[in-house]
This record gives C-alpha cells, structure tokens and sequence, in this order.
C-alpha cells in the first residue's frame, strides 16, 4: 500500500472514523485501545487521571490522541501498550508520532501503559507492535500538529497554511516561533479537525533513519529494571518445585528439614507444586533443596520421545481438514504424473524446542483485600488481569499489572503460569512475593514449540515443471489450548501458518492438518506454525528443485511468477551470496524464502561439513523486504537475532523426553549457539514503499532449510529431521 494515500479514503468514512476516534483522544488522553472496553465517558474520566499523573489536577496538558500528554515545558509523553523484549518497540511507536506531530525528538518520552480498561486489552506478539500502531499513532500525531499549528495562526491572527511545524515548535510568518508547550492549552481549546494531512514518505526526516534505541542506555547502565530486580518493601522470594513429569502431582512432602532452615517463613503446596517462601532467593532455594517429596507422576510416567513419535505417525494415517487448496488439490498429485512425470516424496520431523530466555520465569506479587498488584516481565497483562482475578477473587479493574523490560520473550511470557504462582503464594502468606525460577524450572515446565511430522508430495512433468503440491500438516495445536473459539472442525490455522498461501504460483496445491495433541505442554514459540512449515516448504521445495535437474534458486524463481517482492529479495539474497560463483574449497550454498507476518525474507547460508559430520555456518545472506522500515537499526537487529535464534534450533538442541519429562535441564544440555559459533550476517533491507510487515519474527522460519539445503549440496545427504545430527553426516 502506498502511504500517500492514507487520507484518500472517502470523506464521509474519514469523518465518521475519525470522529470516533479522536472523540476519545483529544478528550481522554488516551489512545488506540480506549474504543474497546469501557463507555466513552467513562474511558475519558480514566485515561484523564492516568496521563495526568495527578487524578485530573497538574498542569493544563494537551491530548490530542489516547497515548500522548503534551504539556507546557513542551515535553510529548507517549504511554506504550506494549512490552518491550529487545524488539525496538519502545523506539519505534513514539517515532511514528513524532514524525508526524514534527516533534522535538530529544522532547519524547516514554512510559509503560498501566494495565487499566482505558488503555484497552493489553499484549504482544506476533510482530504485530509496530503494524497496529502504524496508522493511528501517526494520525495522532497528525492531529497534534494541525491542532498546534491552528493555535498559533488564531495567536498571530494569520492562515494556518502561512505557518508549519519543526523540532517541536511552530514557524510563521515574518520568522515568528512559539514552542509546542506554549501553545499546548490554547490547542487544546480547539475543535479536533475532520481530517488531516499525512506526510509524503519522502519528507520523512525519522521514519526510515536509524535512530538510536532509547532503551539502550538503561540496559548499557543497569538502570533499566527487568522483573528479576524489581524490590517491593516486605517483600519475600519463593522457589517453586514442580513435578517433573507432565500431568503428575504432589502426593506427599517432608517440610520438617526446609522450616528448620534460618529465614524460610513458609512451605507450601500450591497447585502447581510446593513453595518454599523465605527472605531472598538463596534462602529459598536451599529450603527447596530440603524438601523430601514424593510425587504421583500420573499417567504419562513412561512418556518418551518414542511414544511421541507414534502418536505423530498414527495421526498421520487419518486425512485431516483441508486448511488451503489451489486447482484440483491433492488429487492431482496423481493425476499429474504423465508419462515421463515423477513423484517425490519425503517426511519431516521437528521436536519440541524450548524458549530459553536469558531471564528466567519471575513475577513479584502483592495481593491485598482490596487490589492485588503484579511486576512481571509480561507479553499478556490483559491475561495476568484475568488469572489473578480468578486466583483471589477481585474484580480484573482491581489487580494492577506493572510491565518491566522482558529478558526475552518469543512467546513464553505470554503464559500465565509464573504469574499464577506468584499471586497465589502471596494471597496465602499475606506479603509481597517475588517468585523466580531456577533455569532446570525454565527448561522443564515450558510450554514448548509443538513437536511435527509432515508428509509432502509432489508431481512433477516430463518437463521438469511443478504440477502439483501435497502437504500434510502433523502436531499439536497452540490455540486449542489457548482461544479454543478459533479452532473450527479441528483446524488450527495457527498450525498450518506458512503451508498456506503460498508464494509460489502452484497450478494444483493442498494442504491439510491433523490435530494430534500429546501430554506436553505448547505454546506460542519466535514465528510458531512459521518456524515449522518454513522449514518442511523449503526443505521440499529445494529437494523437487534437485528431482527436477534444476538449479533451487532458479527453480523459485520460476514459480515466483509476477511476485515482485519475492522475486526482489529472492534475487538480492543469491546475489549477495554470490549464488553460482565459487566459493572457498569445502563451502557450499543452500538458500530458502519465506513469508509471514507481512514481510518476505530471503537467507543464503554458506556452510562446510567436515568428515565428522559437523556443520559450520560461516555466512549468512539475509534480503529481507518488510514495507515501509521505520528504523533500519532495529531490522537489522532483529534479522541477526532472529537467525541466532532459528540456528540454535537447526544445529544444536530440541527437547527430549524420558520418564513423563524432560531431559534437559540448563544451557549444558539445552544448547544454543554460542559468539563463537555465529555466522558472519549481512542483511540488506529493500524499500518497497509497501505498509510495513513485523519485524520480530520473520527471519526466523527461513534459516534452517537454508542450511539444510546447503547441507544437502555439500553432502549429498538430506536433513529431514531437526536438530542436524553430526552422525549422520559422516563421512
């Protein structure tokens, strides 16, 4: 979409739509979320006491837009509803305003949105921050511009259009300048116009710069508070211990040893374990480590990678919902084999894989008659409202969630688990408590990314083209669990993100999903169904490339036909490569394309095998086209992370089962890639003046079949099975 016409929709729309909405901004000092929750005036009466800092006293302040309080000092505060993980949000969403208000940027500030009504339901996820705030904090700022430009025309007694905004102030004729918070009162005074005028993205002076993160000195500097430093006055720490397998439960604990320890004030079983309560940390840990228990490990007691496997292959068998089709679907793999033609087969397999987030699972909570108030590292405040409301019986606009920075998120912190126990330790103790997980906790009681099997076929012409596609979809589903509403006659569309939709112009193509869920926990994992069918379409893809006697790049290009941003990053990545030139002796190239979350990514990893069998990323070739950037720091970044991320998976580590439960316990034994062991990253990001895409999780799904398929090329071997084994790659 080209942004120039934002403000070319109709005019009655724009004025019913823009009344609605700024109804509540230029009253409430709210924003984006205000229109879902609560009646208006009552919305306005919240977010009017929360901007203010003062329950409606202080300083006359002007807010034009949900999120913004601009006052007379001529500072612009912007309240974020998002949680900010290492993914730029806290830089990224005031940019978009103050490009648009013309603000000084050095002048904005940041705050953390509080978990009230007026600031709607709150959580972060799918790479969604940055694409929901596009148009309305733009429009806000917008707005905030033509209402501060009117008032000092009105001062001046001259046109609006004899006067613009810049750094913060506004300019007239004859050189006259009043600063934005001089005009701040009189602006507000104002009716809100009908419409305004959005910037021609060539005028940008901050969207597409790279600005500097405005969380990186805090984090630089250690004045930035993560959920593990938060400190509340009483408060005390607790260690949970859980039962190792999966759907067990306590049946009997020893406490006698762990009371007796100075400065442990409680044990207690709660429901998802024992707590041992005490004055810090270590403390609580040693209490825990006294415990003598004894667990009923349930059902899944003989639980192990084994059985998962048979459950996957026995679904398999079933048909499955048809989740997308294109031409004949799946019946003309068959029936696309002429003479000459050939069929090609194969399977893939994924194991589940953990978060391991550098910050561990922690939540500090104080639960009192009348509110209960939560410090977490949280992707869900909305959900820890509900959670602690069910726990302690207050209504969701008494608990109070107050977001810190995240350690690491990719979907974990959405879970209610950590928050659950520590509002139900601190209900039964009656102080405040910070509870914090041991990494084996991390490691043993995640909700994973869904173990997969998928079965592929395809057809093939005597002329080498792609006739027909097959794919079936194998695993577990995240939203059965999680917003069940949105599985209809067992599909989870979530699970087949990636295997629909394809980007490939297929004559004949489809995919199906059979639901297959199993004891272990799943949850929501860096780019989920992506990450997973990323991998099995380009693993495909590039092994029906070789059936064919064709190049892989080549081959996509082909069936790219006129899909010119595809095309463009599909080209861009093999040429940074150096796709067809040598290359050092022993390396070799694999490439993959994948789209999602409203951006396309291409990877090209170059990579060498040993006579070990051991696999070296040495270079990665990212092109990655995400519409319209708003900070080039923070694609790339995230482009970097998001291979590390997707690598650790490929190369190293997924989780394994023994006994009802996991095998692994810490970075020893879950492993994920070390400095040592990154690949150098070029990422080139091409401007396609489209809307913009997420950012957070599309490099992610291509790097493993990138690697796989270089794997391939260097060895002759397929790798349908993550992670890549070394031993079956020998030599």
């Amino acid at each position: 979409m080209d942004t120039r016409k934002d403000s070319e929709v109709s005019p009655a729309r724009r004025r019913l739509s823009r009344r609605r909405f700024i109804q509540v901004s230029a009253l409430a000092g709210g924003g984006l979320l205000l229109a879902f929750e609560l009646p208006v005036r009552e919305r306005l009466a919240q977010a009017a006491a929360l901007v203010s800092g003062t329950h409606g006293a202080g300083p006359p302040g002007f807010a034009p837009n949900a999120y913004i309080r601009l006052t007379p000092d001529g500072v612009v505060t912007l309240w974020v509803a998002k949680s900010e993980m290492g993914q730029g949000v806290m830089t990224a969403m005031p940019m978009l305003l103050a490009e648009e208000m013309d603000a000084d940027w050095a002048a904005v500030r940041i705050e953390q949105a509080p978990s009230t009504p007026a600031f709607g339901q709150q959580g972060t996820g799918g790479s969604t921050s940055v694409r929901q705030s596009w148009q309305p904090l733009r429009h806000a700022g917008a707005t905030a511009r033509a209402m501060l430009v009117a008032a000092a025309a009105a001062q001046w007694k001259v046109a609006p259009g004899d006067c613009h905004a810049k750094a913060g102030a506004v300019v007239g004729p004859q050189g006259r300048k009043a600063g934005f918070g001089a005009l701040a009162a009189a602006a507000a005074r104002l009716p809100v116009p009908d419409q305004v005028k959005l910037k021609d993205p060539k005028n940008y002076t901050l969207i597409g710069k790279p600005v500097p993160r405005v969380d990186a000195a805090p984090k630089t500097n250690g004045q930035a508070v993560f959920g593990i430093d938060v400190q509340v006055p009483g408060m005390l720490v607790a260690s949970v211990t859980q039962c190792p397998a999966f759907g067990g439960k306590l049946a009997h604990v020893d406490d006698r040893a762990a009371r007796a320890i100075p400065g442990v004030h409680a044990v207690l079983p709660i429901s998802s374990g024992v707590a041992v309560v005490a004055n810090d940390f270590w403390t609580a840990k040693k209490g825990r480590d006294a415990l003598k228990i004894t667990w009923d490990l349930g059902p899944n007691a003989r639980l192990d990678d084994a059985a998962i496997a048979a459950l996957l292959h026995k679904a398999a068998q079933e048909p499955g919902v048809r989740a997308w089709k294109v031409g004949a679907g799946d019946a003309a793999v068959a029936a696309a084999q002429a003479p000459g033609g050939k069929l090609v087969e194969a399977s893939y397999t994924l194991p589940f894989l953990a978060h391991a987030t550098m910050e561990p699972m922690n939540c500090t909570a104080h639960v009192q008659k009348d509110r209960c108030d939560i410090w977490a590292p949280t992707q869900a405040q909305t959900f820890n409202q509900g959670t602690a409301s069910r726990i302690t019986g207050l209504p969701e606009t008494a608990i109070h969630v107050h977001t810190t920075f995240l350690g690491g998120g990719f979907g974990r912190r959405f879970e209610q688990d950590f928050v659950a126990q520590a509002v139900e330790i601190s209900k039964a103790v009656a102080r405040p408590v910070k509870v914090v997980w041991l990494r084996e906790d991390d490691m043993r009681h995640d909700f994973y990314r869904p173990a997969n099997l998928a079965l592929m076929r395809a057809a093939l012409g005597a002329d080498g083209t792609l006739r027909a596609w097959s794919h079936k979809v194998v695993g577990p589903s995240i939203m059965a669990r999680v917003f069940p509403s949105r599985v209809r006659n067992g599909l989870d569309m979530g699970a087949v993100d990636g295997a629909v939709e394809l980007p490939y112009a297929l004559p004949n193509a489809e995919t199906r999903y059979v639901m297959c869920n199993t004891p272990v926990p799943v949850g929501f994992w860096r780019s989920v169904g992506h990450s997973i069918n990323g991998f099995t379409v380009e693993s495909f893809m590039d092994e029906i490339a070789h059936a064919a006697g064709q190049d892989p790049y080549r081959f996509r290009r082909a069936l790219l036909g006129r899909d010119k941003r595809a095309l463009q990053t599909l080209d861009t990545a093999a040429a940074m490569a150096g796709w067809g030139k040598p290359l050092p002796a022993g390396h070799f190239h694999g490439i993959a394309m994948h789209r999602g979350f409203g951006s396309t990514v291409t990877q090209v990893a170059e990579v060498s095998v040993n006579p070990a069998g051991e696999v070296t990323v040495h270079r990665v070739s990212c092109a990655v086209d995400c519409g319209q950037v708003v900070n080039p720091n923070t694609v790339q970044a995230q482009m970097e992370s998001a291979i590390v991320y997707g690598l650790s998976a490929a190369l190293l580590d997924g989780i394994r089962l023994r006994d009802g439960g996991v095998v692994q316990a810490n970075f020893d034994t879950y492993r994920v890639l070390r400095f040592d062991a990154t690949p150098h990253v070029d990422v080139r990001i091409i401007q396609s003046g489209e809307a913009p895409g997420g950012i957070g999780e599309p490099g992610t799904p291509p790097i493993a079949p990138a690697v796989t398929n270089a794997v391939f090329a260097a060895t002759g071997k397929r790798v349908r099975s993550l992670p890549i084994r070394a031993e079956t790659l020998k030599a």
